[in-house]
């Protein structure tokens, strides 16, 4: 079981690596343009700070977030695409501060949720510890949109264990999504960390298996980079097919980047 106190020092740690980004631009250059399609970095923070706020009320009012998702239920890609359109409108001065007290309040939430008690969520409950994870991907993926925005290269850290493990446990989330059916085998995932150690998943007997930096690999399951740029060996064809589909994050099949972007 991780360490839920370890794991949101994490996500607040890779929200204190965005905000970095964005903290010393001008006014102006919020709305440049980033690789996700009609989103600025104004949508990027708007779309996190609007999502942080919906993980607040999950680990706090169970019956306001029912609310909530009956409304998003009606118009689920335009829910979200509203919170992070209305978001770009504010001020950017009164937009970051807004994300960082909401960044605040949901680990505090979180923090406060008791042992086995699962959220509810826009797809299945989770616990504490898998919202947290989840939040940390999402603010990890959307920062490397950030950062590519700007011309910048986040150096990676020790938290992609964290993207890379959501990753692997959304395997068969991905196929279905896809309309596939999920292998019935499991698949052996070893990965190398920034700092050169070893990261595995599945059993080391596996017959198909995925292997590579963790970095490639995270940019491929947050859809953040294109398979043919990325340095990932894939044994096996049902292993290679789902580098192909691999989504971490929840919603509809994302339309990836394109190979320019390797």
């Amino acid at each position: 079981m991780p360490d839920l106190k370890l794991l949101l020092a994490d996500l607040a740690a890779e929200g204190d690596s965005v905000d970095a980004l964005v903290v010393p631009l001008a006014p102006g250059r919020w709305a440049d343009p980033t690789p996700a399609e009609g989103w600025t970095i104004a949508h990027q923070i708007a779309h996190l700070a609007w999502t942080d706020a919906q993980a607040s009320v999950a680990a706090t009012d169970a019956a306001a977030f029912a609310g909530i998702v009956e409304e998003a239920l009606a118009d689920p890609g335009g829910y979200v695409e509203a919170g992070a359109r209305e978001g770009a409108r504010e001020e950017p001065a009164r937009l970051l501060a807004r994300w960082r007290e909401g960044r605040r309040r949901m680990v505090d939430a979180l923090a406060a949720v008791p042992p086995g008690t699962r959220l509810p969520w826009f797809g299945p409950p989770m616990s504490a510890a898998s919202m947290a994870t989840a939040r940390l991907m999402e603010t990890w993926a959307h920062g490397e949109d950030v950062a590519d925005a700007l011309g910048e290269r986040r150096a990676p850290t020790s938290r992609l264990r964290h993207v890379a493990h959501i990753g692997v446990r959304t395997r068969d989330f991905a196929f279905r999504n896809r309309g596939l059916e999920p292998p019935a085998e499991e698949f052996r995932v070893v990965l190398r960390g920034p700092d050169g150690d070893e990261w595995a998943w599945g059993p080391p007997d596996a017959r198909q298996s995925v292997t590579g930096p963790a970095l490639d690999f995270c940019h491929a399951v947050t859809q953040r980079r294109h398979r043919a740029g990325l340095d990932l060996t894939a044994t096996g064809p049902d292993a290679d097919r789902w580098l192909d589909v691999a989504q971490a994050f929840a919603g509809p099949p994302g339309t990836g980047r394109g190979p320019s972007r390797g």
